[in-house]
């Protein structure tokens, strides 16, 4: 795995960091949710419940291919 190195500002904390970059992996597809609550220090079901609040959508279903399932 690669190591990331940024300077943040004193404001910052790098515990939010962390987390927000990997909601922000997640939301893109580039994690799963396994790993991004992995390597943003929490358990899954905590990572969801903290997402959720967020307004980040732990299934990302396009309507439309929703609807077709059900529709099989």
């Amino acid at each position: 795995m690669t190591a990331l190195t940024v300077e943040l500002p004193p404001d910052i904390p790098v515990e939010e960091a962390r987390l927000l970059l990997m909601i922000k992996l997640f939301k893109v597809g580039k994690l799963s949710l396994e790993q991004a609550a992995k390597l943003a220090g929490y358990s899954k079901p905590t990572f969801i419940e903290i997402i959720s609040k967020l307004g980040v959508p732990v299934i990302d279903y396009p309507a439309e291919e929703l609807q077709q399932e059900i529709n099989f």
